[in-house]
């Protein structure tokens, strides 16, 4: 794997290489993929026969630098669906190509995965939204892509997607809405929200300027991650889903004293882990359920 300015640094043979030595390492063959976001690695836990396998040990995966990402490929099955849990994003403020951010989700691809749950951790802008929600994202906004930061530029390989894919329907209507239903069943329904998130590049947190901007632009959350991930599934044709844990309020106002931190981000991905477990769990089973009746 090499790196080339904006184009795509990572080969079709790259990607094969990696995906048959999972192939030969584990008997799984996953059909749900869930990458959980900072402090959200305890999502794995419910999983059964669980085989784990640390970043660093496989064949040309980027290894996670940002404490709560715990930097392992987690198989296992939830009921009967098996499944493989990402913990730990990778970012591009940790230095990453976009080609490298996004190298698990072909990889999954190739493994057969239909369809992938992000989660993530983001700072909550809509002033209805309050620390602690859990948002199913509807949409979002790529700022990076803007300014030429995409995980597509370069040439395209036809055996994953289409040049030019159509990125509205990016969040499965059908799983949005399967998630509020679980969501209201599991009595979460309080601090269920739906909304567009943005992501940012970061590492630095946003300018009470650039937070106005987010929200006059339609930003209900913002985050550094997920984006990548969402584009490269929607173009090798997966179905996703995306939930993102508001950790924190955004400021708005140059009168507010509080300042945010990584370690409160942290603390409320503790705080919510349970829930977002169950919601998660019992998601990818009727997720599965879904995709079977439509085949």
């Amino acid at each position: 794997m090499h790196t080339k300015g904006n184009s795509c640094c990572c080969s079709f043979e790259d990607y094969k290489l990696t995906t048959e030595w999972l192939l030969n390492q584990t008997s799984h063959r996953p059909k749900v993929a869930v990458i959980c976001g900072s402090g959200l690695g305890l999502l794995a836990d419910g999983a059964a026969n669980k085989q784990t396998f640390r970043y660093q040990d496989i064949p040309n995966f980027p290894v996670s630098t940002v404490e709560g990402h715990e930097g392992c490929l987690v198989f296992g099955t939830i009921e009967d669906t098996p499944c493989v849990f990402m913990q730990g994003h990778f970012h591009l403020y940790e230095g990453y190509s976009l080609c490298q951010v996004t190298f698990p989700i072909r990889i999954f691809k190739l493994m057969g995965v239909e369809s992938v749950l992000v989660t993530n951790a983001s700072g909550g802008i809509c002033p209805d939204f309050k620390v602690g929600d859990i948002m199913i994202i509807k949409d979002h906004i790529n700022l990076p892509g803007f300014a030429g930061q995409h995980p597509l530029c370069g040439p395209n390989d036809e055996r994953f997607g289409i040049r030019f894919p159509c990125m509205s329907d990016a969040y499965s209507k059908d799983l949005r809405r399967l998630a509020l239903d679980v969501g209201s069943e599991l009595g979460c329904s309080d601090f269920i929200r739906e909304g567009v998130y943005c992501m940012v590049s970061g590492p630095n947190f946003e300018t009470i300027a650039e937070a106005r901007m987010l929200l006059i632009l339609g930003c209900d959350s913002v985050g550094m991650s997920a984006v990548p991930e969402v584009t490269v599934a929607k173009h090798c044709g997966l179905r996703v889903l995306g939930l993102s844990l508001i950790t924190n309020k955004v400021s708005l106002d140059y009168s507010r004293e509080e300042k945010v931190n990584h370690d409160e981000v942290l603390q409320i991905s503790k705080m919510r882990a349970e829930v977002l477990q169950k919601l998660v769990t019992t998601l990818i089973c009727r997720c599965q359920q879904q995709s079977i009746n439509t085949h």
